[in-house]
């Protein structure tokens, strides 16, 4: 199957599971609020502006200003990340309801039958023809219903109204939470400082520093502002290395040259330089384009390659694999260790950057140390994260160990679909290596 054609696949999956979504949103709201003519047109346009403004700017990227993409974008995905967080806030009530609805259905039905047949009435298929009715053959009269058709004054006004409590505060809930991630939690950057112990790290890199940057995502809401906010966290950081875990651009190769202006601003903070390996979104932006504005500006990129950092007679290699994804796009075969462990003595230490962490299991064993990020540490994360649950793994954010090996997982600088942030703060991460 073409790479286009299974990305293609993948928007329209996503595309009727949010139109789904959003008609089930707009039917049950206008029924639990009993919306008048004028609301729903109001609720439904609503609707339909935030999925337009969602899209549209996406797609006429280069046909707006930026300023206006953005702020049309923000607008659209605030309305659908607050749809998804009502419905998901709701969800277990939604399911008690549909649950009580179908035992109600069912116990009309078995409760009928039973009557029926206890009484000794008619089956369908033993009712009299029409024939014999018509000539008065009746034996007695109909029974009454079972159950009756309730007038407006016999409904249950307190289902009624704990209902609408229910939803409206899941909707105030799902809107502020919406909102916040979009206005505030993307701009909540966190400086994570994670100690590594490595029994085998040779004595002169006791302390030796890397910032790792990752899933910047430069594009419509990554820009010149965060590429100032990276710079100061590195130039505040003082580390011995910046290695850069892939992602760099969004979707659109027109926002490449941020890549480059990043790694020149930050190569006079970084006295062993800048590596860096690519991520499944760079791919979606022209792989080629990426990589060359990074070499460009004098990062090494380690596409199955490796490089030696030395300390007097002691040294330190730094591997780096292509993304996991890259075979999808058939442009590359995709990672490959053992190319990239060519030339490196089997006693080195090793550290190795690879964009997905679900690598992991591969390289456990065979490296001392992997980072990764990909994930965004689940990026929507109110209460639970889901990406706990989804991720193969349930490598998400934070330090795992596997066969003697470490992994970290950094939740990345910037967002990849809405541009929110709840519960999964955007990072840059300090390793310090230790003995």
């Amino acid at each position: 199957m073409p790479y286009s054609f299974r990305i293609a696949l993948i928007l329209l999956v996503f595309g009727s599971l949010f139109f789904g979504l959003n008609l089930y949103f707009y039917r049950r709201s206008a029924a639990v609020f009993a919306l008048s003519n004028r609301n729903k047109t109001i609720l439904g346009t609503t609707l339909v502006l935030g999925a337009l403004c969602t899209i549209g700017p996406r797609v006429l990227e280069r046909m707006l200003p930026t300023e206006a993409s953005e702020s049309l974008a923000l607008f659209g995905s605030s309305i659908q990340m607050a749809v998804l967080l009502t419905s998901g806030f709701l969800f277990p009530i939604e399911l008690l309801r549909m649950a009580r609805g179908l035992a109600v259905r069912v116990k009309r039905m078995w409760v009928t039958r039973f009557r029926d047949d206890s009484l000794g009435h008619p089956r369908v298929e033993d009712t009299p023809s029409s024939d014999h009715a018509r000539a008065g053959d009746v034996s007695e009269e109909a029974p009454e219903p079972l159950y009756l058709k309730p007038s407006s004054s016999e409904t249950t006004p307190r289902r009624d109204f704990l209902m609408r409590t229910a939803w409206g505060g899941g909707l105030l809930l799902g809107t502020s939470q919406s909102i916040y991630g979009s206005a505030f939690g993307r701009h909540d950057y966190v400086m994570e400082t994670v100690p590594v112990a490595m029994p085998n790290l040779p004595s002169s890199f006791h302390g030796y520093s890397l910032i790792q940057l990752s899933d910047i995502h430069f594009g419509t809401f990554v820009g010149e502002a965060e590429l100032r906010v990276a710079e100061d966290f590195v130039r505040r950081a003082k580390p011995d290395l910046v290695v850069l875990t892939g992602d760099l651009v969004d979707h659109d190769p027109a926002f490449a040259p941020y890549v480059a202006r990043l790694v020149q601003r930050l190569t006079d903070y970084a006295r062993d330089g800048i590596l860096a390996v690519p991520g499944n979104h760079d791919y979606y932006s022209g792989v080629e384009v990426v990589l060359g504005e990074l070499e460009r500006a004098g990062a090494s990129v380690l596409r199955n390659a490796s490089t030696l950092i030395d300390r007097g007679t002691q040294r330190l290699a730094l591997l780096g694999v292509d993304d996991v994804w890259a075979s999808r796009s058939g442009a590359t075969k995709g990672p490959d260790l053992d190319r990239a462990l060519q030339g490196v003595d089997e006693e080195t230490t090793k550290l190795l950057l690879c964009h997905n962490p679900v690598f992991f299991p591969t390289a456990a064993g065979h490296v001392d140390l992997q980072l990764s990020g990909h994930t965004h540490g689940g990026q929507v994360a109110p209460f639970f994260n889901p990406a706990d649950i989804v991720l193969p793994y349930g490598y998400v954010r934070g330090l795992y160990r596997r066969a003697g090996s470490q992994l970290y997982v950094n939740r990345g600088f910037g967002t990849a679909g809405p541009p929110t942030r709840i519960g999964s703060p955007p990072e840059i991460t300090k390793i310090v290596l230790t003995t």
